[in-house]
């Protein structure tokens, strides 16, 4: 697979919306909530629009289909928060989201501490994490529907 990491444009944050959609259809399922393609595409564009500032968002094309993407936000002084990594249905399980993993660490090499967020059941985002030295620190107070997310971090060995 010829994968190719685009920095994102305000331009793609409709088609980014979509492929969240996608990739997230299993979750949302399961929660009730999360990435939908009713989800506000001005809240995506903003985020890309800061790509200036702290953020940063890339998509993931092979042969110019747009199957996923991350972002990041640089928090300061070496961390950073890995906002949400996707990848579409199709071309999961096939090794792109530890492409990922590499890509970031080369795209970042200053940073010494990564955090993420991921809900409470989501086992197979555990295991991916924590198979890329990701270790869980806790988890956030469920809301009034019982939902919930572990918090990981992950400490750069210098």
């Amino acid at each position: 697979m010829n994968i190719v990491f685009k920095p994102s444009e305000p331009a793609d944050a409709e088609q980014i919306i979509l492929a969240k959609a996608d990739a997230f259809k299993e979750e949302v399922k399961l929660y009730g909530r999360g990435p939908t393609d009713k989800s506000p595409v001005e809240k995506e564009r903003e985020f890309i629009e800061n790509a200036q500032g702290n953020n940063f968002s890339y998509i993931l094309l092979e042969n110019g289909k747009k199957i996923g993407g991350v972002g990041v936000v640089d928090k300061g002084s070496g961390e950073f928060y890995l906002k949400h990594i996707y990848v579409a249905l199709d071309y999961q399980n096939k090794g792109i989201g530890s492409r990922i993993m590499n890509f970031l660490d080369n795209q970042f090499p200053e940073a010494a501490i990564w955090t993420l967020e991921t809900p409470y059941l989501s086992y197979r985002n555990h295991h991916f994490y924590e198979k890329h030295g990701f270790v869980k620190v806790g988890e956030t107070e469920p809301g009034e529907d019982g939902f919930y997310l572990f918090l990981y971090r992950k400490i750069k060995k210098q």
